[in-house]
């Protein structure tokens, strides 16, 4: 498959796979009843090494997040001073501020950009719209959107395709234990911050709120190991974050970061990556990950200050803010609940069928991805033609209002930005279209979300506003270009919050921008499934608590609606896009399969033996894919007794170690265990941190093969294990709780001619869809459950 299938391959996907299984391998007597045996197996249990990370199909693996406690681990472990454990605490802090300064700066820098870039190109076209010179608006504003985008698009398709889409659900994966390669790349990085100004300043219908996630995370995974791949710093401080587990606490501090970017929320940025992203959370993490935000902050404060001064170019005073709507007054009545649970319902409504509909058109796109690089950039292009007429045509259909002497800003503007754009309407007049379609996305959030305006829109302009972002929401996304999600839900959501105002017109109380707030609000949690980071979110940017219990009301209802339909988008997509994530929920009939069971179906289990003979070693890691082994010893006497002949479990070693030991010629001419000083002399923690060695490159004569290694010392000798009688839905719980890569299952008895390990299950292993295509009847007992 190439690289460039962009974006959601259906051949493997895990509906297809799930199909295919359902319909070819479907087993005759599927309608027994759940106490007949379970063990209608068809075929053997295996799964799909390959997913699409951002826009290109890439080699999936685990991540190591357990710790691996072998005896250099251990030496290393008890040897380390309280000024090296100091050193390691103060080294987490140091990286967590580097990453929200650097997160913070990066962001400034996009929205100053962004804000310089369209504010000229909007001051054009009102020169070309006052000497009346419409034909010529119309082919500069498209031709300069046009370029705008083809450059995004090109980074992304040649340079970059995992910078593509928002990088959220790939997140969410490898904070999950999916390793996604490039994801977190200095190349991604860079094409992420331009290609998101490019995008956003050409006036397509997405944000720079799920890119700045994934540009924050990146600043942290490349702060973390020390820079990029080929310029890598090898500073001794560095070692202690030269594994999964920490790598994967500071990518959280660095997705919060982008959050809090993108809505100058602080706490709403833990609380996103707490509900959203993470999978594993700790009180430490806790404070780190605030202890970054609020470095943020602290920077957006500052640059606000220093662009209040107007040194910066067109940069407006709440170009760092996507919305401010503090100066809601928030006073309702209990008659006001009617309304707010009303927009609660079509919110979850209109949520999941967005995702619903977003679904079938990334799996069109994907057909026309299918056929290159240049059907991606003519996508691309396509998409933003369409946008630009649109947004230049349509404000031509609305009707001139007067200028009212009460309303709180200057009327008319033909300024960038400005509540009340004149446009083609005479002096005294405003074109109320104009001001939503003719803006950036963030000026068009703020000036639907304007207060106390009950009479600046007309209901036309909304109808036409919210129709033109739902059909653009749906169409825009999964091009190849960087892209959010949040800004085109607020988008829409804010529009048929404000046209629900209009509707109910004196039968509320509530002022029509709040409306559009918890419209926004609304489709959020229904198509998101987020409520506690959402509602905080939205209370730090109103800075109003009275307006916290119809928040939350709205944010509960609109989820409840939605999770009856289907998913979160980001699951959607995970699901499209065949990244194996566990979900926190087993299937109900994963407690009716043992994980003994699920060893049957596998392939019997590689083991070596604690002093093995290097042909053995190289022969295993040539004519295998796995990951680990486990270690076996027999004839071992028991401790403490005389028993001798006995079975041990010595633990599990990992690939990487063992090329390790190739590489470094760890050879023993007889077969014999090694002292602990001849370890330590010739291995060290860091080199066995590295993984990217294959066994192809590494080189072992004739006479080598013949001698022996003691794989000991490598050995984690304290790996997960679980009873073969234990079932599935606990094995998956443990398995996502712990963060393992490898789970390894021991027979319930024990004697002689019984082996020591009974199998090794993965992630793979767990997934309800490769379970389901070796025990297809489980599908018909899901289906009856469900019937139930």
């Amino acid at each position: 498959m190439e690289d460039d299938s962009n974006h959601f391959s259906k051949p493997e996907t895990p509906n297809t796979m799930k199909a295919e299984a359902e319909a070819e391998e479907r087993d005759p007597e599927s309608n027994s009843s759940l106490s007949e045996p379970l063990l209608k197996r068809n075929g053997t249990l295996s799964s799909n090494p390959l997913a699409l990370v951002g826009a290109t199909v890439s080699h999936i693996e685990s991540l190591d997040y357990e710790i691996n406690e072998n005896d250099l681990f251990k030496h290393d472990w008890r040897s380390r001073s309280k000024v090296q454990v100091l050193q390691y605490i103060f080294l987490k802090w140091t990286l967590a501020f580097l990453v929200g300064l650097l997160t913070g700066l990066i962001a400034t820098l996009i929205n100053l950009a962004i804000e310089n870039i369209a504010g000229y190109k909007f001051l054009a076209i009102v020169g070309f719209i006052k000497e009346e010179r419409y034909l010529s608006g119309l082919v500069f504003f498209t031709g300069v959107n046009f370029v705008l985008t083809l450059v995004a698009a090109v980074l992304c398709v040649c340079f970059a395709p995992t910078a593509a889409g928002p990088g959220i659900p790939e997140i969410k994966a490898y904070l999950n234990g999916v390793d996604t390669p490039d994801m977190f790349g200095a190349t991604t990085l860079l094409v992420k911050i331009v290609g998101s100004v490019g995008a956003v300043s050409a006036g397509l219908d997405l944000g720079k709120e799920g890119p700045l996630v994934h540009i924050g995370s990146c600043i942290a995974s490349l702060l973390g190991q020390g820079g990029p791949d080929n310029y890598r710093l090898k500073w001794r401080w560095l070692r202690y974050f030269n594994n999964d587990r920490d790598r994967r606490d500071i990518i959280t501090a660095g997705c919060s970061s982008g959050v809090c970017a993108a809505f100058r929320s602080p706490v709403g940025g833990v609380l996103f990556a707490l509900e959203e992203v993470a999978t594993w959370w700790r009180s430490a993490l806790l404070w780190r990950t605030f202890f970054s935000t609020a470095v943020v902050v602290v920077v957006l404060r500052a640059f606000i200050e220093i662009c209040n001064s107007g040194n910066c170019g067109l940069f407006g005073t709440g170009g760092l803010i996507i919305f401010d709507v503090s100066d809601v007054k928030v006073s309702y009545q209990a008659m006001d609940i009617i309304p707010v649970i009303i927009i609660g319902i079509i919110g979850g409504f209109l949520g999941s069928l967005y995702n619903h509909l977003l679904h079938k058109i990334l799996r069109l796109y994907n057909l026309i991805n299918q056929k290159g690089k240049l059907h991606k950039l003519l996508l691309a292009l396509g998409v933003s033609l369409f946008t630009s007429v649109c947004q230049y045509c349509l404000p031509f259909l609305a009707q001139c209002k007067a200028c009212d002497p009460s309303f709180p800003e200057v009327c008319p503007t033909n300024d960038r930005s400005g509540n009340f754009k004149q446009f083609n309407c005479p002096d005294g007049y405003y074109n109320d279209l104009a001001t939503l379609l003719l803006t950036t996305n963030d000026d068009a959030v703020r000036n639907i979300f304007s207060s106390n305006t009950p009479s600046e829109f007309q209901y036309t302009s909304i109808l036409i506003f919210f129709t033109l972002y739902c059909i653009l929401g749906l169409f825009t996304f999964g091009i190849a270009v960087p892209s959010g999600l949040f800004l085109p839900i607020i988008l829409m959501g804010s529009g048929y919050g404000r046209l629900l105002s209009m509707l109910l017109g004196s039968y509320t109380n509530l002022d029509q921008g709040l409306y559009a707030v918890l419209g926004a609000a609304s489709l959020m949690a229904g198509s998101m499934r987020m409520t506690v980071s959402v509602c905080v979110i939205f209370l730090e940017l109103t800075n109003n608590l009275l307006l916290l219990p119809i928040t939350m009301i709205v944010l509960l209802i609109a989820k409840t609606v939605g999770d009856s339909f289907n998913p979160s988008i980001y699951e959607i997509i995970l699901e499209l896009k065949g990244l194996p994530f566990l979900d926190a929920n087993p299937e109900p009939w994963m407690r009716n399969l043992t994980v003994g069971e699920l060893a049957n179906a596998k392939s019997p289990a590689v083991t070596l033996s604690g002093v093995e003979k290097v042909s053995r070693i190289v022969d295993v890691l040539k004519n295998t894919t796995h990951n680990a082994f486990p270690i076996v010893d027999q004839d071992v006497l028991v401790p403490g007794t005389v028993v001798t002949g006995a079975t041990e479990l010595h633990g599990l070693i990992l690939r990487a170690h063992l090329v390790q030991a190739l590489k470094k010629k760890w050879f023993l001419a007889e077969k014999r265990r090694t002292e602990d000083w001849e370890v330590q002399e010739k291995f060290n923690w860091v080199e066995l941190s590295e993984r990217e060695l294959k066994i192809e490159q590494v080189a072992v004569t004739h006479d080598e093969m013949e001698m022996y290694m003691d794989l000991h010392p490598l050995t984690n000798t304290t790996p997960y294990t679980v009873v073969e009688s234990m079932s599935v839905a606990k094995a998956m719980v443990l398995f996502r709780q712990v963060g393992l890569r490898h789970m390894l299952i021991v027979p319930k008895y024990q004697g002689a001619g019984v082996p020591a390990v009974v199998g090794i299950l993965t992630r793979q292993d767990l997934r309800a869809c490769n379970i389901l295509t070796v025990f297809p009847h489980l599908a018909t007992h899901k289906e009856q459950q469900k019937h139930k």
